[in-house]
C-alpha cells in the first residue's frame, strides 16, 4: 500500500501481523536494493506497534519515515 504523503485515509488496521487495532501512524519505507528513490511503500501502525515496525525496517537499513496518519476529512 502506498499513499501520497498528504492523502487522507478512511480507517486503517495496524500492519503488524495479528494486530486488529486502528492505525494512527504511517510508516513510509523503501528497500533501496529493489526500489528507486521515488518508490516507497507505506505500512500503518497503532501506537503499540509503531516503534516495533519502524525498528524492524531500520534494522534492514531501509530508509524509514514515520508520520501521524491523517483520518479522512482531517484538516490539511
Amino acid at each position: 500500500m502506498s499513499l501520497a504523503q498528504d492523502e487522507p485515509v478512511a480507517s486503517a488496521t495496524c500492519s503488524r501481523a495479528g494486530c486488529r487495532a486502528e492505525a494512527t501512524w504511517r510508516i513510509d519505507w523503501r528497500n533501496p536494493r529493489i526500489h528507486t528513490a521515488d518508490r516507497t511503500k507505506t505500512w500503518v501502525a497503532c501506537d503499540e506497534h509503531r516503534d516495533y515496525l519502524r525498528e524492524f525496517l531500520a534494522a534492514r537499513d531501509f530508509p524509514v519515515a514515520v508520520e501521524p496518519l491523517r483520518a479522512s476529512g482531517a484538516a490539511r
